[in-house]
């Protein structure tokens, strides 16, 4: 039995017994826990911990551990005021987008953890499984011994860590520096700011159609206005990104254009030249969410550099994140800017929070320089190609009318196009029923979809063998609902 089991087991033990004490009565000491339930110290510190966390005892030092007082939960009140001020914002110009909302349904959706009967094929984060936990607690362990570990980190993030995402973002032409870099608490953190500090609020923000729903939330929470800028198979359309600029006069693009989520494309090397002329063009940034970098697989050809590392004008703000190759805990990752924009990028991020905390910092640096840091991502790699290989296997012997038009080689996600007239939402929801959790496509887009669309997830699930059976629910759902239709296998995707 792991520690972790023995903990739970122990404090659902002890949950129990607390009903046979009265508030403020002692229960046992630790040694007789010990020797009560038999085992460790650690385990009983441990549990009575978990128990002064829920509020159900109280620890005394010198006098021992009692059954804490009951809460009693106050009285609710009148809320029903707060549905007029929150609603009632003045308009403060002609493109005032009416009141301040955040919806993160998108976001939340990935970040719910289903039953653990549900398989699931909705997460964006690494299962335990694939997170490197051995060397993140080692690195954690180190930073801990560093000198001046708990003391205020410069503004920007501690220097080393901003010259490593220097040399990782801007490769071998050295084009970034430090000076270039803001360390941030993840990407989402980044995001918030980059685009609070790039575009005022009620303007326009040119996106990709469709594009990650954590992004339209925070576009919407800034009191932007998000405009669709069509994907095909090798990136945004830039003909229409073009036209899109000169419509709307928007000073911001966002794009993904190495294993873009949903559709896992990556950018043509043609059209990641005219993304930064367009802009130049226009006058305006583009920010680079680079979130999949290090979600390679061990088949993936060799990688393009990033926009931002062939940038002298600072058209380009960077993105990148540790969070989805290591845990989604380590939530550490770099802005970088050039000019007045890194200025205002520095500016907005002090305001918001000041700083990124330092121990994360340190630990992230212990990371990123250990040798099990490339160990990791070599393992991820091999993982990461299991997975796919596995999931469109399953799909071809199961739903073989589903199977996208190409293999991605990043990312951790498929993109499937439904037959015309499919209920994705009833799907999503009906395999939720038969105990797998899928993504329908409709948060991916910013206005009406132009195709019924399921995003499927291969990195949440403990390991191979569970996809196969999460096609095989799926499958299920989508023929209880007969949405699969005999015309569907004629047409073209």
């Amino acid at each position: 039995m792991n520690d972790s089991s023995s903990v739970a087991r122990l404090v659902a033990a002890l949950r129990d017994e607390l009903d046979r004490y009265s508030e403020g009565e002692k229960i046992p000491s630790s040694r007789a826990l010990i020797t009560q339930y038999q085992v460790s110290p650690v385990t009983v510190s441990r549990a009575i911990a978990a128990l002064a966390a829920e509020g159900l005892v109280s620890s005394q030092p010198g006098a021992g551990v009692f059954k804490a007082a009951v809460r009693r939960r106050a009285a609710a009140g009148d809320v029903s005021w707060q549905e007029v001020a929150l609603s009632a914002d003045p308009p403060h110009s002609a493109l005032d987008v009416g009141p301040r909302t955040a919806d993160a349904a998108g976001v939340l959706a990935t970040l719910t953890s289903p039953p653990p009967e549900v398989i699931d094929l909705n997460g964006g984060y690494l299962n335990v499984v694939l997170q490197p936990e051995r060397a993140l607690a080692a690195a954690l362990a180190r930073a801990g011994r560093r000198p001046g570990t708990w003391s205020r980190p410069p503004v920007e993030g501690v220097t080393e860590l901003r010259e490593w995402f220097a040399r990782d973002i801007g490769g071998l032409s050295g084009s970034l520096d430090a000076s270039d870099v803001l360390i941030t608490a993840g990407a989402q953190s980044a995001l918030t700011t980059a685009l609070r500090a790039l575009a005022a609020p009620g303007s326009p923000v040119l996106v990709e159609s469709p594009t990650y729903p954590g992004m339209l939330a925070v576009a919407r929470a800034a009191g932007l206005r998000p405009v669709p800028v069509p994907v095909d198979a090798d990136g945004v359309r830039t003909d229409l990104l073009e036209d899109a600029f000169a419509a709307t006069r928007a000073r911001v693009f966002v794009c993904q254009p190495l294993f873009h989520n949903p559709t896992a494309t990556v950018l043509s090397p043609q059209r990641r030249t005219e993304v930064r002329d367009i802009a130049r063009a226009a006058g305006a940034f583009v920010i680079e969410d680079d979130f999949a970098r290090r979600l390679v697989h061990s088949d993936t050809p060799p990688l393009p550099q990033a926009l931002a590392a062939d940038d002298p004008d600072g058209v380009v703000v960077h993105v990148r994140s540790l969070t989805k190759a290591a845990s989604p805990s380590l939530r550490i990752g770099a802005l970088t800017a050039r000019g007045p924009a890194f200025e205002r990028l520095r500016a907005i991020q002090a305001v918001d929070s000041l700083f990124v905390p330092r121990p994360l910092q340190e630990t992230a640096l212990e990371l990123v320089g250990s040798p099990a840091w490339t160990r990791h991502l070599r393992n991820l790699a091999d993982a990461l190609r299991d997975r796919r290989t596995t999931l469109l296997k399953a799909l071809s012997q199961t739903l073989p009318d589903l199977l996208p038009a190409t293999t991605p080689r990043g990312g951790y996600h498929l993109w499937l196009r439904l037959p015309d007239g499919s209920n994705e939402r009833a799907i999503a929801a009906n395999a939720l029923r038969h105990g797998v959790a899928v993504s329908s496509g409709t948060p991916y887009f910013t206005a009406e979809a132009p195709a019924p669309y399921l995003r499927l997830s291969y990195v949440s699930t403990p390991g191979t063998t569970h996809l196969t059976e999460g096609i095989h629910r799926l499958h299920q759902a989508l023929t209880s609902l007969q949405e699969l239709r005999p015309e569907a296998s004629d047409r073209r995707r």
